[in-house]
């Protein structure tokens, strides 16, 4: 953690003019760096390597350099980077995030910070009193602020907040900061929620069962053992639907429901499922409604994981189709987005087709869907459909003579 060691000034600077004397300032500036570094004064040690580089250059040792040549100007940034290099990296090792990263954002590649910041994190969570050690939990507060909130590494910053501030603080930062993210940077994200809350509510549920000698300790480490998930272990206690046992903040449960849309890979998509099968048996007072089409959200939440594992898939394209048909012009444009985005996923272009033509225009300001940013290039979906005729129909009657263009090429290519 950081120390600051203090120095005989006196003495110091008495040694600085004697070595002066005898060898010449760079090996005065020398001796200065070596008893910073020792005393670990990082910001006082920055500021002697630019006098010790502008002195060693024949440069002056303070004001601007307009009249240095560019190779001079050359040398003096590339020992400024080492300078900042060598003090951010010490900052961190000391859990002075901040105050490395105001040197390291200039002078090393970003994934060389996420991978510091990550084992320091790792290192730090290993230690159970970090989150309870006000001097322990400082670098963590730090490495949040710049994984989360300056997007260098939302993953790591979830899954720092979730250790060190628990699953509410991370649910409202994954709104606040992740939601509006490009997919490919969602994903990762959505994914780590995903984990968290299925073994969150697995152990809830399963301590329960226990304590209620509905399931034995055996069979539930069985499920464990073989990774099963909330469905295997409901499956074991014979669907808990005729009871009001909850083991989850429904609203959390609600919220990474809607999170998980984002994702494809197929564990996290039965991971989804489990949780949407789990918030279909919740109590009435605590199955809250969603935007259309996930209005019946624990239903229209099943429906969408389940199809996309092959199971309910023509329940759920009907489903949506009937919520985009029945949504009022404010919601249509999202509903039939869904529909699209799940035909696309289950294999059925020509349904995912339908429903981007079927889709209205936006009525009040547009807003671009991370979820609709999922779907492929319509040229593509069009062609796989086999159905660039009825794009390019579309496209007369919306004056849309590029994507008809692109659409006419497509099919004509071999």
């Amino acid at each position: 953690m950081p120390h600051d060691n203090s120095i005989d000034t006196t003495s110091l600077a008495t040694e600085l003019t004697t070595t002066l004397e005898a060898n010449g300032i760079d090996a005065m500036f020398q001796k200065l760096e070596n008893s910073l570094r020792h005393s670990c004064r990082w910001h006082s040690l920055f500021d002697a390597h630019l006098l010790r580089a502008r002195a060693t250059l024949g440069l002056p040792l303070v004001g601007p350099l307009a009249d240095a040549d560019k190779e001079t100007k050359k040398k003096l940034d590339e020992q400024t980077i080492a300078a900042c290099r060598e003090v951010g990296w010490k900052f961190f090792d000391e859990g002075q995030i901040a105050s490395g990263w105001m040197y390291l954002r200039a002078a090393v590649e970003t994934h060389e910070v996420i991978d510091k910041l990550s084992q320091i994190a790792s290192r730090l969570l290993e230690q159970e009193e970090s989150v309870a050690d006000e001097e322990e939990y400082q670098p963590l507060q730090e490495i949040i602020q710049l994984a989360l909130w300056e997007n260098l590494d939302p993953a790591l910053g979830i899954r720092v907040m979730l250790a060190a501030q628990g699953t509410c603080n991370a649910v409202t930062a994954y709104e606040q900061s992740v939601a509006g993210l490009p997919p490919t940077q969602q994903e990762p994200v959505a994914k780590i929620m995903i984990n968290h809350l299925h073994e969150e509510v697995f152990d809830n549920l399963a301590r329960d069962l226990i304590e209620r000698e509905l399931v034995d300790v055996n069979r539930i480490d069985e499920i464990k053992n073989r990774q099963g998930t909330l469905v295997d272990l409901l499956e074991a206690a014979d669907g808990l639907s005729n009871e009001e046992s909850i083991h989850v903040d429904a609203s959390h449960l609600q919220a990474v429901l809607r999170f998980a849309r984002i994702c494809t890979d197929s564990a996290d998509v039965q991971r989804a499922h489990a949780l949407a099968c789990y918030a279909c048996r919740l109590p009435k007072e605590f199955q809250y409604a969603g935007d259309t089409p996930f209005s019946d959200f624990g239903v229209a939440s099943r429906l969408f994981y389940s199809a996309q594992l092959d199971k309910e898939a023509d329940q759920a394209i009907a489903f949506f189709r009937q919520e985009a048909e029945q949504a009022n012009e404010y919601e249509a444009p999202t509903a039939w987005d869904v529909l699209a985005v799940l035909a696309a996923r289950i294999n059925r272009p020509d349904d995912a087709l339908s429903a981007i033509l079927a889709r209205p225009a936006e009525t009040g300001p547009s807003h671009n869907s991370p979820l609709a940013a999922t779907l492929p290039p319509l040229v593509e979906l069009s062609h796989k459909a086999g159905g660039g005729e009825k794009l390019r129909a579309a496209c007369i009657e919306r004056d849309d003579l590029i994507t008809y263009a692109a659409s006419l090429a497509r099919d004509s290519a071999p």
